[in-house]
């Protein structure tokens, strides 16, 4: 190896030094040191202590917990938390549809695509106090639901104190704050794909429709492998949604295994089994994320 090749690397790796030193102190070492306490029992005022696979098998009613079973409470949240995988279906296709539609040279667009990614920046304290006003039984939401004849206007309710529907509302929510952002990044993978293919298509006889199926989706491939990647995590792990709109209710059929981590974390104080937890809920993502990658066959575009 030269000593320009040298001087190159040194400059590159200097350049990415205080990145990596900040990637090792927030995200590297909080991951080792997660994956110690998992097989811990740490409730801050004393040193960890090892207890092996104790936390794991109390999770999964093993060995001296297999006679109370496994832990009702986090597979209840574990099944919410997979539930609210539904939602990443419905935000990929209409982020895409969404950056189909801005992706045109029209009068004041930027304008548009400013205001569709508005949420996205907005503090989620501030959409979740706003949400649950306009799920208000005498919210804007419920009137048009009662205009609509969906809902019955002598006996309007609040959205969220209905444990049939309370999740469901909390997924809108994450739907609407979200999808300004996939579709930035659906609006980056369309203006990647080569006009000419579409312009030789349309010459050549395709419909909309053909074109988009056989030239834009394929060559949004990658970009749906990342975005359904990322919103599938997020939904599995989401929390701060049922944290300032629901706190798990009401009778607790918006908790998540997220929000059980966070329960025992803060409220009980039995970090080493959080750390369990969430060692479980990083190993079902990798799965899903596996599923997904397999779904869209590797991002290839070809």
């Amino acid at each position: 190896m030269n000593a320009r090749l040298l001087r190159t690397l040194a400059i590159a790796y200097g350049f990415m030094l205080p990145m990596l030193a900040l990637k090792a102190v927030y995200a590297f070492w909080p991951i080792l040191f997660g994956t110690y306490l998992a097989f811990t029992e740490y409730n801050i005022i004393s040193p960890p202590k090892w207890v092996g696979l104790r936390n794991f098998e109390e999770l999964f009613g093993l060995g001296a917990f297999a006679a109370r079973g496994p832990d009702r409470d986090f597979w209840y949240g574990l099944t919410n938390s997979i539930k609210y995988v539904l939602v990443v279906p419905v935000i990929q296709i209409l982020s895409i549809g969404l950056a189909m539609l801005v992706n045109r040279q029209l009068p004041a667009i930027g304008l548009f695509r400013t205001a569709y990614y508005v949420p996205v920046v907005t503090s989620f304290a501030v959409v979740g106090l706003m949400w649950n006003w306009m799920y208000n039984q005498y919210g804007p939401v419920n009137f048009i639901l009662t205009r609509l004849g969906l809902m019955d206007a002598g006996n309007p309710t609040n959205l969220l104190s209905n444990p049939a529907i309370a999740l469901y509302a909390v997924m809108f929510v994450t739907l609407w704050k979200g999808l300004g952002y996939y579709m930035v990044l659906y609006l980056a993978g369309l203006q990647s794909i080569d006009k000419s293919l579409e312009e030789a298509a349309v010459i050549d006889g395709a419909s909309r429709w053909q074109v988009f199926w056989n030239i834009t989706l394929p060559g949004l491939r990658p970009t749906i492998l990342v975005c359904s990647l990322l919103s599938t995590i997020s939904a599995i792990k989401v929390f701060e949604e049922i944290f300032v709109m629901t706190a798990g209710g009401p009778a607790g059929s918006t908790y998540t295994a997220m929000y059980f981590v966070y329960a025992q974390a803060f409220q009980d104080f039995r970090y080493g089994y959080a750390a369990a937890a969430g060692l479980v809920i990083a190993v079902v993502s990798l799965i899903f994320g596996v599923i997904n990658f397999r779904l869209t066959r590797g991002g290839n575009s070809s």
